[in-house]
């Protein structure tokens, strides 16, 4: 077994063994396991800096370049589950190189679409892990991939389009929160109220979220467009 993959393991069946690791006990191990699998590389725990869809728990970089985020769940915790929370799916709308882990299982999403899942093992009694055959060369492959991903900076229609769509999705949720804790005198609701009686009759808050979010989303774009210098 490659030495950070063993000192990662011994120290997550330390933690466990103890009986009250939480979540962020395990963070540290991660770092260092991150840390390992090439030079210069800084896992940063809680960055201070919020992304437009939240504050994942982890970001990678190697030197002042910015690789990808992690978001972590306390081992044993069902990735199926949390794949689909709404947390992950803003995370994976916006964020183009993020893995979600248990800290035994990894899953790499690249532009929102899964690229890559491994397992290193499983917790038994007494906070011992069994490891996987193969589990940790599967497990080393991903994040070695995920470090070395190269998302360019000016992109494709298709990386644009992707960009645009996630804050979209973003902010329809933004919409939809708003509608909900507003009094009906307030401003939302009364575009709502307004567009029902003179565009869409029987209009649904999520479906007008939806058209607030793309007319904002993409008038702005446009108009960004047009001041630009020709």
């Amino acid at each position: 077994m490659v030495a950070p993959f063993r000192k990662y393991l011994q120290d997550l069946h330390t933690a466990l063994a103890a009986g009250n690791a939480s979540e962020h006990t395990h963070r540290p191990a991660l770092k260092a396991l991150l840390e390992s699998l090439g030079e210069h590389l800084t896992a940063t725990n809680e960055p201070r800096q919020v992304t437009e869809c939240g504050k994942p728990d982890m970001a990678v970089s190697r030197g002042p370049m910015l690789l990808g985020y992690l978001e972590t769940k306390d081992v044993g915790v069902n990735l199926d589950i949390e794949e689909n929370s709404p947390q992950l799916k803003r995370y994976r709308a916006a964020l183009p190189n993020l893995i979600l882990t248990n800290y035994l299982e990894f899953r790499w999403y690249v532009r929102g679409d899964t690229r890559a899942q491994a397992i290193l093992g499983r917790v038994e009694p007494g906070g011992k892990i069994k490891t996987r055959t193969e589990g940790v060369a599967a497990v080393r492959e991903l994040q070695t991939q995920f470090l070395a991903l190269r998302l360019p900076a000016s992109g494709t229609a298709k990386d644009l389009a992707f960009r645009m769509a996630g804050l979209a999705h973003l902010m329809r949720d933004a919409a939809l929160k708003t509608l909900e804790a507003e009094p009906d005198t307030g401003t939302l609701k009364g575009w709502l109220a307004a567009f029902e009686k003179t565009l869409v009759p029987n209009l649904t808050p999520e479906e007008f979220a939806d058209m607030y979010a793309q007319t904002l989303t993409y008038g702005l774009f446009a108009a960004k467009v047009g001041m630009a210098p020709g």
